[in-house]
């Protein structure tokens, strides 16, 4: 047992503090779970969750030395360790008098989420399934997707802070449901902070950024990335002159198809760069438009009389368009 002893000198040979250091907590450790750990002891005014490197570091600070003290001594003597999930945490007197500002980077609650989804590639979520979780906690007005060093993130601008708050703490530390994933991934964390920006500024519509408060804004096929997942459709099947521009006429519509909904089912084979979506005949028409014949073939021939909803809902069928650019400078919604 000498390295316990060890430790428990390491622990008196500190200058005692109200704050205590904790480490070798779970990385995904929740502000709930170390006010459980410390609240025996004392009345808790402040803390610091998911502090280093590793995420996996907190402080606690007490209302008074003596309740911090008696933390220290109560572990430093006990059999059993602290634990939070089955982990050992070690304890140890801070060298601050107080947590300066639980409120430093990524505390300070505001409008918009900074988002980090571990686990996965930039393709691996789309920008609809992030809407989707996301608008669980009220209106979603901007989402701004990228790829950074600490992997795929997005911005999400609610309408105040106090909703951004309550999506946060639902979410942080959350997965996505697996059947809103590609089959190939795992697991994908999110990792949620606030971001200091109050107003995301999107361009484009694109899968990369989208503002839901302005439909009007135009789509820009440069800022849409997208690549063919598919092999190129059997060829030589050239009954009626290819377009890359498809219409598709939509029957039994049960439930809405919006501009989202045609934008997800149709960007699954290649960038989609432009959707309108008009009345005729008293039907739902649409067309799509996607950078070149390719991809257009592949697509016609994957979705012709594909429903998009279970039970025959919105059934589609395709045929090529005129066009070859549309004119339409916005989603027409």
């Amino acid at each position: 047992m000498s390295s316990s002893s060890g430790q428990t000198q390491f622990r008196y040979t500190q200058t005692p503090s109200k704050v205590l250091h904790l480490r070798n907590l779970p990385w995904e450790c929740t502000e709930e779970e170390l006010v459980e750990l410390c609240k025996p002891f004392g009345k808790i005014v402040n803390t610091k969750c998911n502090v280093g490197a590793n995420r996996n570091q907190a402080f606690v600070e007490f209302l008074d030395q003596n309740q911090a003290i008696s933390m220290v001594s109560y572990y430093a003597s006990s059999s059993e360790p602290a634990q939070v999930r089955g982990k050992t945490v070690y304890i140890q007197y801070s060298n601050r008098q107080e947590i300066v500002n639980n409120k430093s980077c990524g505390d300070v609650a505001g409008n918009v989420l900074l988002v980090t989804i571990e686990g996965v590639e930039a393709g691996d979520v789309s920008i609809d399934v992030i809407h989707l979780v996301f608008s669980a906690f009220g209106f979603v007005h901007k989402i701004a997707t990228f790829e950074k060093a600490a992997g795929f993130q997005a911005l999400i601008q609610f309408t105040d802070a106090e909703t951004a708050s309550s999506a946060r703490n639902a979410l942080d530390g959350r997965s996505i449901p697996r059947y809103l994933l590609p089959e190939h991934v795992g697991s994908c964390h999110l990792r949620i902070s606030f971001s200091a920006h109050t107003d995301l500024n999107i361009k484009f519509q694109s899968h990369r950024s989208r503002d839901y408060t302005n439909p009007y804004l135009p789509v820009n096929p440069s800022a849409i990335e997208g690549t063919v997942q598919f092999p190129l459709g059997p060829d030589g099947k050239k009954k009626e002159p290819e377009s890359n521009v498809l219409l598709a006429s939509i029957e039994n519509m049960q439930y809405a198809v919006t501009v989202d909904v045609l934008h997800t089912v149709f960007s699954a084979f290649g960038t989609v760069q432009k959707i309108a979506i008009f009345e005729k005949n008293g039907g739902i028409q649409a067309l799509v438009q996607y950078p070149d014949v390719t991809i257009a073939a592949v697509a016609k021939e994957a979705l012709e009389g594909h429903c998009i909803y279970d039970g025959g809902y919105c059934k589609l069928h395709l045929s090529y368009s005129r066009h070859t650019d549309l004119s339409v400078k916005v989603y027409i919604h």
